[in-house]
């Protein structure tokens, strides 16, 4: 055993899964790993985790975004529990010595816990390299002066990833569910619900990486190869894709179907079982399903959601539609209700009467859905996302390509990776600001779906995959083992 890594995630499964996942790749280099997580999280981590004997579970008091004049007591509760538990080891002889810890910036206040134990710290994002790459690059371009038909390069950076001020246009602040702009447990990375910071401010990322020594990214040479070269250089140590941390059974099962519930702790429940998801899936030619689907913190407006239905009752082109409770409410800081629009309640929008207008051809999913499973299936061909980092990966890997609709934080550079550099998708519309209409989802769903040559892009780009988890992070991962085992002697 060569010594412990603490693993510290931050909120929400999109950010517990791939911490689990990267302790996994640790214990498989007889690192032994301690997993920190909030406690509101202790429920989500499968018995499975904890029966590696190298790996092990801190639970510590929730608290997380940024600090708030009187909201900081669980954040102290946090820190002590932390430092408690460090002190404790501390005192056993017997166990290996701590040689770092990697944090999800998310969870960068814990750093100071760490120093006061001499544990140096990597600082980790679970999302992918080019966001950052452009958040900064934004950042020292001064990119919130561009002009109408400017087209700002960033030096380093690809070409095509130049920025225009279509791109750094968000749509009106607002604060996501449950919360003001830029808190919450799901705080994305460049604010939320198109709060503060904007586009071309600090990343609010910088405060939380300083005095790292390294930066992991959730993301592989593959896809970022550049952008992962140029934080290298702008950060000035080591930045590392050792992804996408993805669970096992993706890389396993190249060619087959993914059964999500077998892999996943998930307790949420939905109107449909894999087993007829699968059956819907099977009655559809090959690559004629179009996915819909947003994260379950983030979707279009109570506005757009009727536009949406419309767009697919129009379109001919079957369609899986996955609808989270609370669909289209933006609740105010302390919770409270919305809507009170046609097709709205306290569950959020739901497109009443759909289904018998459209039959067979479509599927409403509401709640939970087996998104791996549709991802892998042969009759997906398109997928209307939202462009979270870990839906962007897992479709990427599947060969389906994208309609782009972006919400906010990184997802807006998600999707430019996508739709530019990656060259699998289009932009739902071309100005994100304003809201989406019916006839733009119209033409670019079938845009997307009648593309055959974005069809053969997204399956050369799969192949790449079709081997397991990316040799380029699995070299990184080893690069990683070396940096850290030299830096403790």
């Amino acid at each position: 055993m060569l010594g412990e890594i603490f693993v510290v995630t931050g909120f929400g499964q999109g950010h517990l899964h791939p911490c689990m996942e990267l302790c996994n790749h640790f214990s498989s280099r007889d690192f032994h790993t301690t997993l920190v997580i909030p406690s509101t999280l202790s429920s989500s981590v499968p018995s499975s985790f904890s029966q590696n004997p190298l790996s092990g579970i801190a639970q510590i008091a929730a608290s997380s975004g940024p600090p708030m004049p009187g909201s900081d007591s669980l954040r102290q509760q946090g820190a002590q529990d932390l430092e408690a538990h460090l002190a404790d080891r501390s005192k056993l002889p017997d166990l290996p010595p701590p040689i770092c810890a990697v944090i999800d910036f998310q969870m960068g206040w814990t750093k100071g816990v760490f120093w006061k134990f001499d544990i140096p710290v990597i600082s980790f994002f679970t999302f992918g390299a080019c966001a950052a790459a452009m958040e900064w690059g934004a950042w020292k371009a001064q990119a919130g002066d561009v002009k109408p038909g400017e087209v700002r390069l960033i030096p380093g950076l690809p070409e095509e990833m130049g920025l225009t001020f279509s791109d750094l246009k968000r749509r009106p602040g607002g604060p996501p569910r449950g919360g003001p702009p830029g808190s919450g447990p799901h705080r994305p990375p460049g604010g939320g619900g198109g709060g503060p910071p904007k586009p071309g401010d600090r990343p609010p990322w910088v405060p939380e990486v300083e005095g790292s020594i390294a930066l992991m990214f959730n993301t592989c040479d593959d896809l970022e190869r550049p952008f992962l070269e140029y934080m290298t250089n702008q950060m000035e140590m080591p930045a590392w894709g050792v992804g996408p941390l993805l669970p096992e059974q993706y890389w396993k099962s190249s060619d087959a179907l993914i059964r999500d519930r077998e892999i996943r702790q998930n307790s949420r429940r939905s109107n449909y079982t894999e087993e007829e998801v699968i059956q819907w899936l099977d009655s559809k030619p090959r690559g004629s399903v179009l996915y819909v689907a947003f994260g379950s913190e983030v979707g279009p407006t109570m506005e757009e959601y009727p536009e949406l239905a419309g767009a697919l009752e129009q379109s001919t082109r079957p369609f899986i539609w996955v609808i989270q409770r609370g669909s289209g409410i933006s609740k105010p800081p302390g919770g409270g209700g919305g809507g009170g629009q046609p097709g709205s309640s306290e569950e959020g929008y739901f497109p009443d009467g759909l289904d018998s207008k459209v039959g067979d051809r479509g599927l409403i999913i509401r709640g939970w859905a087996p998104q791996l499973l549709i991802l892998s299936h042969a009759s997906t061909g398109g997928f209307l996302s939202h462009c979270g980092w870990n839906s962007t990966a897992e479709a990427i890997g599947r060969g389906v390509p994208f309609l782009a609709w972006p919400i906010r934080g990184d997802q807006y550079y998600n999707a430019t990776l996508v739709v530019r550099h990656l060259k699998v998708g289009y932009k739902v519309a071309e100005d994100l600001s304003e809201m989406v209409k019916k006839e733009e989802i119209v033409k670019g769903v079938e845009r997307l779906m009648g593309d055959g040559d974005m069809h053969g892009r997204a399956a050369r780009l799969r192949a790449k995959f079709e081997n397991g988890f990316p040799a380029s992070s699995e070299t990184a991962l080893d690069a990683f083992g070396d940096f850290i085992s030299q830096k403790d002697k």
